[in-house]
C-alpha cells in the first residue's frame, strides 16, 4: 500500500515570481522527473493559496525521505533546481531553520471514520 506525504512551504510574496515558478512546473526538467520517479515517488501535486503551498506524494512502500534526501545531495542537477527554486521559495513561519518543505499533520480523514448506522 502507497503512503501519503502532505507538505508545505510558502512562496515569496511577489506575483511576478510566482508566476514564473508555476511557469517553470508546467514543464519539470527531465532530471527532477527521473530522480522523484526513481525515488519511489509515483504522483506529486503541488497546490497554491496565496503564498502557501501544499505538496501531496504518495510514495511506494519503503520510500525513504533520508535516502531521498542524500541522492538529491549527490545529484548536481538536483541541487541546481533547488536553487534555482529557492530564488522563489520562503519557509513558513513554522518551518525550522535550514529546512524547506514541512511535514504536515494529518487531523482528518473521510475514510478514517466509521460509516454512518
Amino acid at each position: 500500500m502507497n503512503t501519503r506525504y502532505c507538505l508545505a512551504l510558502d512562496l515569496k510574496e511577489d506575483p511576478a515570481l510566482i508566476a514564473e515558478y508555476e511557469r517553470l512546473h508546467q514543464r519539470l526538467w527531465p532530471e527532477i522527473d527521473t530522480h522523484l520517479r526513481s525515488a519511489g515517488i509515483q504522483d506529486m501535486q503541488l497546490y497554491r493559496l496565496g503564498t502557501r503551498l501544499v505538496m501531496i506524494m504518495d510514495v511506494i512502500p519503503g520510500f525513504n525521505f533520508e535516502a531521498f534526501d542524500a541522492a538529491a545531495a549527490a545529484n548536481p542537477k538536483v541541487q541546481e533546481w533547488e536553487a534555482l527554486m529557492w530564488r522563489y521559495q520562503a519557509p513558513t513561519p513554522w518551518t525550522p531553520e535550514g529546512s524547506k518543505w514541512i511535514p504536515m499533520q494529518k487531523i482528518f480523514g473521510l475514510a478514517d471514520q466509521p460509516a454512518p448506522d
